[in-house]
């Protein structure tokens, strides 16, 4: 499934890209709002496209190579949370706009072969770039019971976190969880059962029992919401007056970092809100990329 860029109309709406103009995507998936950007600064702008996962970077250069964008795209190979540094080998000091794209890629659910789908048997790694960090299946067969309900109640908001850290401690003990269906298979025996109800559940609007479970080791893994914090105030710094900062979020945990960041910077007088209230999907989105229904962006501009 190729990954669909959300809220596209509105972020170019938002930040408004004109030809000459520097810009960052800071999470540039497979490059949609790098593409549209692109469009819009033409051939004597610029956009940076940060992509942490090695394999998405390397399809991405190849992509632009083929386009037009050859000439005023450049792809780096990082966490957005480096943003700084990213520029300053760039020799570029200061950019008209930045957007984050906090969801993951479709490929890395489809076809990355890490662990990031509770639905196919993978090896329990989840991590957007192999070289760097501890794999999933690590901190699950090593942190104690504390610290594993910790991560699921903090980054899940997972109800049960605590009869799902107890079990993985008992069961590791008799076989360490190295896959995707191990965990599944874990947690399935810690919830109750009308937590665990099959599809009938999940269509009257229920989630799979795996969900918040899945959900806190990838952020955990990939220290998304510290990467998030860090790069909030090297966003304000490196941005040009009346550049603009759009930030898509896809749950509560991320929404809240940057709706308190933006309402903080507001009254200290470095930002300016232009959302007052998170922008949405509209039905048609929806229905062409579900995963659009929980995505909620908000803009901020430099002043």
């Amino acid at each position: 499934m190729a990954h669909k860029s959300v809220l596209l109309k509105e972020v170019i709406e938002y930040l408004n890209p004109r030809p000459g103009q520097v810009f960052v995507d800071g999470t540039a998936n497979g490059g949609g709002h790098t593409m549209a950007i692109a469009e819009k600064v033409a051939l004597d702008g610029k956009v940076i496209a940060i992509e942490w996962d090695s394999e998405l970077a390397r399809e991405l250069e190849l992509k632009f190579q083929v386009l037009s964008f050859k000439n005023n795209v450049i792809v780096a190979n990082d966490s957005y949370a480096n943003l700084k540094n990213i520029l300053n080998e760039l020799k570029v000091e200061k950019i008209d706009g930045v957007v984050l794209d906090l969801g993951f890629s479709s490929s890395h659910l489809e076809g990355s072969g890490r662990g990031f789908s509770f639905q196919k048997d993978e090896p329990l790694d989840m991590r957007y770039n192999i070289k760097d960090g501890r794999a999933a299946a690590e901190i699950v067969n090593s942190y104690n019971e504390q610290e594993l309900a910790d991560i699921l109640y903090k980054y899940g908001e997972e109800r049960f976190s605590r009869q799902i850290a107890k079990k993985i401690t008992e069961e590791r003990k008799k076989k360490r969880i190295l896959t995707t269906f191990d965990l599944v298979m874990v947690i399935e025996k810690a919830v109750p059962a009308f937590y665990r109800k099959g599809r009938a559940y999940r269509q009257a609007g229920k989630i799979n029992c795996a969900t918040r479970t899945f959900q806190a080791l990838r952020i955990a893994v990939n220290r998304e919401l510290e990467n998030l914090e860090n790069v909030l105030p090297q966003i304000v710094e490196v941005l040009n007056q009346n550049g603009k900062v759009a930030i898509i979020s896809f749950h509560s945990l991320e929404d809240r970092i940057v709706k308190n960041f933006f309402r903080d910077k507001s009254r200290e007088g470095f930002l300016k809100i232009i959302t007052k209230k998170p922008i949405i999907a509209g039905e048609e989105e929806i229905k062409n990329n579900p995963r659009s229904r929980s995505a909620k962006l908000r803009v901020a501009m430099k002043i």
